[in-house]
């Protein structure tokens, strides 16, 4: 069952989803000491990110291991690059360790190839789960395009209709660029809070999809659902068509 905040627009948006995942990092590091949390990009994700920074709270950011939905593979120091944007927003402003900070490779980073850098970060996110058996992260933190895309897994693609691997190289995203590093539907659903972060009227018809239990093939956001919940933060034009 999907929970949602509505609120008056993105700024606010943000403040909402920015409070509620404070909460859920320091209840999960009283918990078992360290928390686990995948950051997303574009506007709102951004917004969010940012406002994580000044709502502040009583995270440990030494203690949370920080890993991306997606990001694209262009050179380091892209604009363009979720790692970069996440910096910018939060990342260079909190204490966090960087050994702890688990960046999808850059085009002209090791190992320079974007299979080869997939199967990394598969193995990464293995080695961080295992052998505990308890899902894999606290919070998965994502965007959603018009057309219901999340991290880069598009309607009707290979990656979309994954049902195994956690990390996959997409090499003909329909959105540029065409080559990105993203987790699979597989992998959001090994997380204990999944929440979507939409705004915009141009995501109204893809929200009321989503929400009202569409096929995540041709709707990939409909199949983003965590362990424990599973939160639609949106704002008054992405929550309209409701």
């Amino acid at each position: 069952m999907s929970e949602i905040v509505r609120s008056a627009d993105q700024q606010s948006l943000a403040r909402a989803a920015a409070e509620r995942i404070v909460a859920v990092l320091v209840e999960a590091q009283r918990a078992r000491g360290a928390a686990s949390l995948v950051l997303t990009g574009g506007g709102t994700g951004v917004a969010t990110l940012a406002a994580v920074r000044d709502v502040g709270g009583d995270v440990d950011w030494s203690a949370v291991d920080v890993f991306y939905g997606d990001d694209r593979f262009l050179p380091e120091g892209d604009p363009e690059r979720n790692h970069r944007q996440a910096r910018e927003a939060l990342l260079d402003h909190v204490d966090v360790d960087p050994a702890r900070v688990h960046v999808m490779a850059a085009s002209d980073t090791p190992p320079g190839d974007i299979v080869a850098a997939a199967a990394a970060y598969h193995q990464a996110i293995a080695a961080f789960a295992a052998p505990s058996g308890e899902p894999t992260f606290d919070v998965h933190l994502l965007g959603m395009g018009p057309d219901s895309h999340v991290n880069s897994l598009f309607a009707g693609t290979d990656a979309v209709r994954e049902t195994e691997r956690l990390v996959l190289a997409v090499t003909d995203s329909p959105k540029p660029p065409p080559e990105r590093i993203t987790l699979t539907l597989p992998a959001v659903r090994r997380t204990r809070h999944v929440f979507l972060l939409v705004s915009g009227e141009g995501k109204a018809d893809a929200v009321a999809a989503c929400v009202g239990g569409a096929d995540p093939i041709e709707h990939p956001a409909a199949g983003a659902m965590g362990l424990e919940s599973t939160v639609w933060f949106l704002d008054e034009g992405s929550a309209a068509r409701l």
